[in-house]
């Protein structure tokens, strides 16, 4: 048989080939003569066969049918077939395949071999693709290699340790003596695998840290040496002394001096003369000064290092790199929190990168800006974020509008300014904002008595023609609904009144009405307003009748219900249209989770304002609590009961109280609700209908200690419990869900079942998300009639989204307190 071509002829013909079709013809032809000469034994060539098998698969075509062959190649005597056997397991083997295991014993036999280089080659394939029985087998010779005098095998036995401690964890103190004379070593190689050593046993377990904290003076003498030496032509990277082991050393001291002062103390002096000493203009000093800060804020360092760190971030800001500019500004983003003030001084670096035409770093230094703002400079940052919100591409624009808001509404230096800012987003972004966007505010331009004149006015102004926004409209609509006498009285004293007829007035709402560009949901609002102005204006009720009639045959559904209760209205409840539309009062605002919650991103934590969410309208699907009776199990158990989204009357007069205003959890008398502009619906009767509206619960509920119903995964769930005073069968157990991980649980369902002789009632949950590190909650409220006062049970379950997956898990809460039934 012919002798097959050499690797480097292949290479070349391959390299000929004008189109794939061609290449794949000359890979078959040449797998075809590979496989010829394995069936036939051929070892002269194997090594040959293998070398070119290995460059197909480089290549991307199959090459599994080499796989033996490497076995063979490694069992060889001749170096240069192991060479390339051992090459091929690593190309060709994996743990998933039972065939790696027949080498094991030959990776034995060289690690124990006369010859390193042999020794080096077993060590870079256990340490490649050795399996947990692989490593478990071999632990012992990688322990002897790393103890050898050898340099050239203990660095190549601290990355294959390294290998070996990932795979079996618990092998890991059986390299702890070996560690210890590893710092001592000259040699660069060494000291560098032998810092990556350390810092895996530090990050696998808890208590290697402070085993190896003894270590600290050594590595910063280490650490200090690389910073003082001169030039080393072995070593030296643009003008700095083997940056690669300075990196790994400061991670390693990173490790080390977390949540220790002593560490801390001891390697301040050194961090401080790498964030000195190391030059700048290149890329390799930016990258051990970006570990030193992580360093410096990451222990328990000066508040002087602190601010230098900070200082270095904000050079960074100033560099040409983009890569360098995305990292200082996420480094800042971590720091905020506990630095703000040393973060300020570098405020307008900041607004200068909302300007730059990447869009990841337009994103980090918008979220950086919003974390910036505080009462002092709120009109300032809310100037240029408006500026970045109108020229900015429309997908920053939802999450700059909701950052606006949320700073506006806690920073706000007047209300005026408030309202004038929301509707500066809203004349800008309006089709981005937020759904909640519109009922807040609605509720802050409610709450603004004396504003009332001003805003209406603007508002009138600024929907003239322009029915684009529809957010916009919506607010618009409601406040010359409800404020319109006021729009044609021309009070306003802010501003230049304006001369406004009620015809006017109506000529913009139906328009609105008629305009392509309204929702079904603006043609709501602008109805509702007509209807409102008939209480409000003199000369054109008869205009707004007709306006009304004409709705009632609209093919929109729901317009066509407002319509014909309107026309009810009007027609056989005439005498109760002036008290049912008159003016909303002033609502209460209501706060969950307290001020700011944490912002998850790219895996790391900074602080953003508080979003306020709405509990969810509708009621619980009946589906989920049939599936949750199905998943318990057994016929003793009560369905829930939903809570109706709807208000229903109250039995102490006929105003319209919702559910939950039923009950005042702080005692204190209800709040007087407001008048409905909508006829009344009746409600199915619930087992709490025949409570009445006056504070319900005493102070016995401070007797009742709360439990812990379920901790699992980092969620924990908290019972707190209330007892009635006009019914003592009644108990109501308020939950607190809280998570204590790092990243936000979502879609967070809570449901719960009890036996037959008791009845259940679960109202609406204050969100669907968990925030993450345990800065907010949910609270969601649950009524039990417990007529019997038999112990109470219940069945939980729960369901949410972590980290990209769907959890679900079922518990039984056995342990209520006695008070909490008997």
């Amino acid at each position: 048989m012919p002798a097959p071509i050499r690797l480097r002829e292949l290479i070349r013909t391959i390299r000929t080939a004008r189109t794939q079709a061609e290449e794949r013809e000359m890979i078959q032809k040449e797998c075809a003569a590979i496989r010829s000469s394995f069936r036939e034994e051929d070892n002269t060539y194997r090594c040959r066969n293998v070398a070119k098998l290995l460059y197909m698969h480089m290549l991307g075509y199959p090459a599994h049918f080499g796989q033996l062959e490497c076995l063979k190649l490694i069992a060889s005597q001749k170096f240069t077939d192991k060479r390339i056997g051992y090459l091929g397991a690593m190309l060709l083997l994996d743990e998933r395949q039972d065939v790696h295991l027949l080498m094991t014993n030959c990776i034995k036999n060289d690690l124990n071999h006369s010859t390193q280089f042999v020794q080096g080659l077993a060590l870079c394939t256990l340490g490649c693709m050795g399996s947990s029985e692989m490593c478990r087998d071999l632990a012992g010779e990688v322990e002897k290699l790393l103890k050898t005098s050898n340099s050239y095998l203990r660095k190549k036995a601290a990355l294959c340790a390294v290998h070996v401690i990932r795979k079996v964890p618990e092998l890991m103190e059986m390299f702890l003596p070996a560690t210890k004379n590893l710092l001592n070593e000259k040699n660069h190689g060494v000291l560098h695998t032998s810092v990556v050593l350390l810092t895996e046993m530090c990050e696998r377990s808890p208590d290697m840290p402070a085993h190896f904290r003894k270590l600290v003076p050594q590595l910063v003498r280490i650490l200090k040496n690389l910073i003082m030496s001169g030039y080393s032509p072995e070593h030296d990277v643009s003008g700095i002394s083997d940056p690669f082991l300075q990196v790994r050393i400061l991670r390693l001291l990173r490790i080390l001096g977390r949540n220790d002062d002593d560490s801390s103390e001891a390697m301040n002096d050194i961090l401080a003369q790498v964030a000195t000493n190391t030059e700048t203009s290149k890329n390799v000093g930016n990258a051990i000064l970006y570990e030193t800060v992580l360093t410096i804020m990451d222990i328990k360092s000066e508040s002087g290092l602190r601010v230098l760190a900070i200082n270095i971030l904000g050079r960074f800001l100033l560099n040409n790199d983009k890569n360098i500019r995305y990292v200082a500004l996420t480094s800042l983003l971590k720091t905020v929190r506990t630095d703000h003030n040393t973060v300020q001084r570098h405020r307008s670096t900041i607004v200068d990168c909302l300007k730059d035409l990447d869009v990841s770093i337009k994103r980090r230094a918008m979220e950086l800006s919003f974390a910036l703002v505080n009462g002092n400079n709120i009109r300032g940052m809310m100037k240029e974020l408006l500026y970045f919100l109108d020229s900015c591409e429309p997908e920053f624009k939802a999450d700059c509008a909701s950052g606006i808001f949320l700073a506006a509404e806690k920073y706000a230096p007047s209300k005026r300014w408030h309202i004038d800012t929301i509707m500066r987003v809203l004349t800008t972004a309006g089709s981005y904002v937020r759904d909640d966007a519109v009922p807040n505010l609605i509720q802050l331009i409610t709450n603004s008595v004396e504003m009332h004149a001003y805003t209406v006015q603007r508002l009138y102004k600024a929907i003239l023609g322009d029915y684009s926004q529809q957010p916009l409209v919506q607010v618009a609509a409601w406040c010359i609904g409800e404020y319109g006498d006021l729009l044609v009285s021309g009070q306003c004293e802010e501003e230049g009144p304006i001369q406004v007829t009620e015809d006017e007035v109506l000529d913009i709402l139906e328009s609105v009405l008629i305009s392509n560009m309204s929702t079904s949901v603006t043609r709501g609002y602008a109805l509702t307003a007509i209807m409102k102005l008939s209480t409000r204006f003199t000369c054109t009720v008869n205009r707004i009748k007709k306006v009304v009639s004409i709705y009632g045959s609209s093919i929109d559904v729901e317009l066509q219900q407002r319509a014909v209760e309107y026309n009810a209205l009007f027609k056989k409840y005439d005498h109760m249209r002036s008290a049912l539309l008159e003016r909303m009062p002033v609502m209460e605002k209501v706060t969950t989770n307290g001020p700011t919650e944490i912002v998850q991103t790219n895996g790391e934590t900074e602080p953003a304002p508080l979003e306020t969410k709405p509990p969810p309208s509708g009621p619980q699907p009946t589906s989920q609590a049939n599936d949750l009776l199905d998943l318990l199990g057994g016929n003793d158990i009560t369905p829930v009961i939903p809570t109706a989204p709807t208000s229903k009357p109250s039995s102490a007069g006929g105003e319209l109280l919702d559910l939950l205003g039923d009950i005042n959890l702080t005692g204190a008398p209800a709040a007087a609700p407001a008048p409905a502009s909508v006829p009344q619906i009746s409600q199915p009767p619930f087992l709490l209908d025949g409570l009445s509206s006056q504070p319900l619960f005493n102070d016995i509920a401070a007797g009742i200690p709360s439990i812990t119903a379920y901790s699992k995964n980092g969620l924990k769930i908290e019972f707190t419990f209330e007892r009635s005073n006009t019914n003592p069968s009644v108990t109501v157990i308020t939950i607190q869900a809280s998570n204590s991980t790092e990243l936000d649980m979502t879609d967070f369902v809570f449901q719960a079942a009890v036996p037959k002789t008791f009845q259940l009632q679960l109202l609406s949950p204050s969100s669907s998300i968990v925030p993450a590190f345990n800065t907010g909650t949910i609270t969601q409220v649950i009524k039990v009639l417990n007529p019997q006062k038999q112990q109470l049970r219940m069945r939980i379950k729960l369901t949410y989204n972590h980290k990209g997956s769907a959890m679900q898990d079922l518990a039984e809460v056995n342990n209520f307190p006695p008070q909490s039934w008997q």
